[in-house]
């Protein structure tokens, strides 16, 4: 689930295991080059922490809920 926290959308995935962590972050990489909009991941073991903003607007754009849904997609196929 995302949470906006000032001009951010966050979200925490817990994916199965390392490899499968990987993999998501992989997939969020190439449609995130496809946007040109490229979120924030912080990957610790199998949990990642993202963070989604529209630097130079200064905040949300539709952009940024068009990538979590693609994230949401996804972290569901991945069984995260």
């Amino acid at each position: 689930m995302w949470t906006q926290v000032g001009n951010e959308l966050r979200r925490t995935i817990e994916a199965p295991d390392f490899p499968t962590a990987i993999r998501i972050v992989d997939e969020i990489a190439v449609k995130a080059e496809e946007l040109n909009h490229h979120p924030d991941i912080d990957i610790r073991w199998r949990k990642l922490h993202l963070s989604l903003t529209t630097h130079d607007k200064g905040g949300l754009t539709d952009l940024d809920y068009k990538l979590a849904d693609i994230i949401d997609d996804i972290a569901a196929r991945h069984g995260a």
